[in-house]
């Protein structure tokens, strides 16, 4: 069989979600596809899952390792995938029947790359729609990816996941892109920072097949084991690729870095002082304080008034004018208010 989509699906303890899963790749309506299962040393019945679905499909591939990380385990199904076209997705997720059918067409008729499509996700309860504000069904090539694409990452992590694209082999080959070993978080932005930093040429399509599920536990448990400031932190200080040095001057490179951080301070803010369990109010005061008095986050504040403060609805401007003043009480207060009128509506 030529092998049209190569699918990489790195597995970890995934047993309550990797039925739903399964079924929704081998019902893919695109038949010339391999499904690379990499077993990162789940502890729990995900493997032998795997293996039964094996024994009734030829194209589901599983390779069996200690557990390394997502990262490891991707680059473990990029060495073995065959495909014209590669493409990601996590084993609690799952999509639609006719999605590899759709980014194939488009990615094979125009020889593109790579195809990046829209994705849902949930959050508390509601299904939200992620698209991009990128042309669609059209040709962008190597000048409009350095202009907006490569910039978009900077300023937003709303593009990172590649779950969403379907990417061709040897542009990933020549771009030498992979994903980052010993990196717990933010290792989906930096493959693709290293791939689009190469890409000749990308087509966005206002086509929604992936689901995102939320399934590991409360979102504070979440930030509190895995640091997402720190991380964050990380992204504002990190040196840009050279071909979006050569792109962007210094200071739009620094506005859009700010933007990003402060998004994501905001969104920190509102995670960790809704009411939660897993933590209690004085340490999530403590971790709020010490975010909004950081150094780089005061440096990032007025780029970020600049540019965005205009485009804020009143709930998030009193928010960000509340990190600015150094107000935890305030802070408290807004995401109160914020948690009550959500449950109501």
């Amino acid at each position: 069989m030529n092998i049209k989509v190569s699918v990489v699906i790195p597995v970890y303890n995934a047993e309550n979600y990797l039925n739903h899963c399964l079924d929704s790749l081998i019902g893919q309506s695109l038949q010339e596809c391999e499904f690379i299962f990499v077993n990162d040393g789940s502890r729990d019945q995900s493997g032998q899952m795997i293996e039964n679905y094996a024994k009734h499909d030829p194209r589901i591939k599983l390779f069996h390792q200690e557990n390394k990380g997502v990262s490891m385990a991707r680059n473990k199904g990029l060495e073995e995938a065959a495909g014209e076209y590669i493409g990601f997705v996590d084993a609690d997720d799952y999509i639609e029947e006719d999605m590899y059918a759709t980014l194939y067409r488009s990615a094979h008729e125009g020889g593109y790359d790579v195809v990046i499509s829209n994705f849902e996700s949930e959050i508390e309860g509601r299904k939200v729609i992620t698209r991009y504000p990128f042309p669609t069904n059209t040709l962008h090539p190597r000048e409009y990816i350095e202009k907006n694409i490569l910039p978009f990452f900077l300023q937003s992590d709303q593009l990172n996941t590649a779950c969403n694209k379907l990417y061709k082999r040897q542009a990933i080959i020549d771009s030498q892109a992979k994903f980052p070993e010993k990196v717990a978080l933010g290792e989906d932005g930096m493959f693709n920072m290293q791939f689009f930093s190469r890409a000749g040429s990308v087509m966005y399509i206002d086509y929604t097949g992936y689901h995102y599920r939320e399934v590991a536990g409360s979102a504070t448990r979440n930030i509190l084991e895995k640091d997402y400031f720190s991380r964050a932190l990380e992204v504002y200080t990190l040196a840009m690729p050279e071909a979006l040095l050569g792109a962007v001057n210094p200071l739009r490179l620094k506005q859009l870095k700010s933007i990003k951080l402060i998004h994501s301070v905001m969104s920190y803010v509102y995670v960790y002082l809704k009411s939660s369990n897993e933590l209690n109010i004085s340490k999530r005061l403590g971790y709020v304080s010490d975010m909004i008095k950081n150094p780089y986050v005061r440096e990032a504040l007025p780029f970020y008034y600049n540019e965005v403060y205009g485009t804020l609805s009143r709930y998030e401007k009193f928010v960000l004018n509340m990190i600015r003043r150094k107000s935890i009480i305030g802070l408290y207060c807004a995401t109160t208010y914020s948690r009550i009128r959500n449950k109501s509506s």
